[in-house]
């Protein structure tokens, strides 16, 4: 998990910077429009749909673009065509990469993903290869400290709420895993108790990571992840690799 949740917060850096040039609105649109055209556009009724708009909210992106994506998903205007597809592979050391992809064109995105694979010493795999090792799970970090809660306190309202587990990221924050359909109930617990929310996202976490000490390995595969990521057609990057905080504050 710390390998994850230290690659989301590479993400989240880029996703800041993303934002400046619009891609991350690019990407969210294609979210929501796939989210309302699989499951309509009743947030009530479509949790894909609810997560989407509330990425989008995160990332400020304006209500008009908002309802815009959702029109186009249920047909009201016309557009693209997306398709939602996994494709699975391997960086440098084995390390496991699943990504989450949405193309209007399937030939062309693959053969651009093999491509940087191949370019940073990885390799594009057969469906399956490796989505067995990812579990998807809720996702929340909250700030530590909040209303004056320490850990075992905090730990306590998460379960309660029907959180899995909490973990200290050793920089002041806390991140609670939670099932899927246990993720808003908890959520909500915690923003009830006014409890700090820096992230809350559903994602996917690796059963088992590959812990990487070798400052070469660790760029390899950083330099991989950032150049998946910086595809228009990726929507979401996961790996099971465990870099040391101190390997990343290099790159």
């Amino acid at each position: 998990m710390a390998g994850h949740s230290k690659w989301a917060n590479t993400k989240h850096r880029k996703a800041r910077v993303d934002a400046q040039k619009g891609k991350i609105f690019t990407k969210i649109a294609r979210e929501l429009t796939v989210a309302a055209r699989e499951g309509g556009d009743d947030l009530n009724a479509n949790f894909s749909l609810r997560l989407a708009v509330q990425k989008a909210r995160d990332n400020n992106m304006p209500g008009d673009n908002i309802q815009r994506a959702i029109q186009k998903g249920i047909g009201s205007q016309d557009g693209t065509s997306f398709e939602q597809i996994n494709y699975e592979g391997y960086a440098v050391n084995g390390v496991a990469v699943l990504l989450e992809i949405m193309t209007d064109n399937r030939n062309r995105t693959v053969a651009e993903i093999r491509h940087i694979f191949s370019r940073h010493g990885g390799s594009l795999g057969e469906s399956g290869c490796v989505s067995w090792m990812f579990n998807r799970k809720g996702m929340i970090t909250v700030k530590g400290g909040s209303q004056n809660l320490d850990e075992d306190e905090l730990m306590l309202i998460a379960l309660e709420a029907g959180a899995e587990d909490l973990d200290s990221e050793g920089d002041g924050s806390y991140v609670i895993t939670t099932e899927v359909d246990q993720f808003e109930a908890v959520k909500k617990v915690l923003q009830d108790q006014n409890i700090e929310i820096i992230a809350a996202e559903v994602t996917m976490l690796p059963s088992t990571s590959i812990e990487i000490t070798d400052q070469d390995i660790a760029t390899k595969v950083i330099r991989l992840m950032e150049a998946l990521d910086d595809h228009d057609d990726v929507q979401n990057v996961f790996a099971n690799y465990d870099i040391p905080e101190e390997l990343l504050a290099e790159e």
